[in-house]
């Protein structure tokens, strides 16, 4: 396995912390759906959020799992 760069796992721990923005919105969402009634912008606004999140939080955990090739120029020396 190799060794993964700072910027892929700073990618990766913002995706478990989209995950689990993703995870409180939907709480939030489903909360404020049973107090005010899912034509509210406030929920909608909510539901809005968790896709985003969620959606982020997949791409960034993309970026943080693929095995990247070296992109250093190699001379020869």
């Amino acid at each position: 396995m190799k060794q993964r760069g700072i910027g892929q796992k700073i990618a990766f721990a913002s995706a478990v912390i989209f995950y689990l923005c993703g995870i409180a919105c939907a709480i939030a969402a489903f909360y404020y759906n049973r107090q005010l009634g899912s034509d509210n912008p406030i929920v909608a606004s909510l539901m809005a959020s968790v896709v985003f999140c969620i959606g982020g939080g997949i791409v960034l955990h993309v970026i943080g799992r693929v095995d990247l090739p070296s992109l250093k120029i190699q001379s020869d020396k």
